[in-house]
């Protein structure tokens, strides 16, 4: 599930990031403009690494599957706070919204370091 979770993420990275550059671009500000072009690379980023860790817990019995869905899902949900919120904000105009950005990020921070942990204890 997880591996599917984080293609559809992935699909939608593209997907907003088109509609940011060629919808959204000529009605916000530039700021709003550059936020939203983060939370997009965010988005691709962090579907790449869950889709990895999907793909891992099909294929590889051997590696800490713990650890491994922690960090999947911890993409996921780091995902949809940071780009989410950035997202929502910037189709609702409301800046309020982006409060929960240091939250994903906080989670996206956290999801690595499980990744580490995956490497870590796998090595041993």
């Amino acid at each position: 599930m997880l591996l599917a979770v984080a293609a559809f993420a992935g699909f939608f990275s593209v997907g907003f990031g088109a509609y940011a550059e060629h919808g959204l671009r000529p009605r916000v500000s530039s700021e709003t403009f550059r936020f939203l072009m983060t939370a997009v690379r965010y988005n691709q980023v962090h579907a790449l690494a869950a889709a990895v860790a999907g793909a891992l817990l099909l294929g590889a019995p051997e590696v800490d599957g713990v650890l491994l869905q922690l960090a999947g899902w911890g993409f996921v949900l780091g995902m949809g706070l940071f780009s989410g919120s950035i997202y929502l904000s910037a189709l609702l105009d409301r800046a309020g919204l982006t409060k929960l950005a240091p939250v994903g990020g906080t989670v996206l921070m956290l999801a690595w370091l499980c990744l580490a942990g995956v490497g870590v204890t796998s090595a041993l």
